[in-house]
């Protein structure tokens, strides 16, 4: 997965706009951590450190789960713990699992359209980047 080079500063415009874009994709995030089986909310935090690069505090999770569980797609059951407090369980349930792969075709198509919009950007060999079209070479005119 590449990694960000430069951070930018507090308050700059592209960190809004990252801040939006991780922000919009958290409830299908939620979702996918779910996918494989139950988790309690502390699980699912790390599982999307460790998955994701989303990092969230406790105070960002919770709502979501709250809203996905009143919509539906989301159970949740206490269990008690063999050590310490119990443990609130967070589960799929059909129409959860039916919204994520949902949410997964839109945004597999979705980043896959924007991914080759940006191909020149990330990579501009052989782009004219005024003209926003490949150079021909002299060769490839006069053949």
């Amino acid at each position: 997965m590449a990694q960000l080079r430069a951070q930018p500063a507090e308050g700059d415009p592209s960190d809004r706009w990252v801040a939006q874009l991780r922000k919009g994709a958290l409830e299908m995030a939620a979702l996918a951590s779910l996918w494989r089986g139950r988790l309690y909310g502390l699980e699912i935090i790390r599982f999307l450190e460790n998955h994701s690069r989303l990092v969230l505090a406790e105070g960002t999770i919770y709502p979501i789960l709250n809203r996905l569980k009143a919509e539906g797609l989301l159970t949740s059951e206490w269990v008690e713990a063999e050590a310490g407090h119990p443990r609130k369980y967070y589960s799929l349930t059909d129409a959860g699992r039916q919204r994520l792969r949902q949410m997964a075709e839109a945004w597999v198509g979705f980043a896959g359209g924007l991914s080759r919009l940006l191909e020149p950007v990330l990579h501009p060999a052989d782009q004219d980047p005024s003209a926003g079209t490949p150079v021909l070479k002299t060769q490839e005119i006069t053949q």
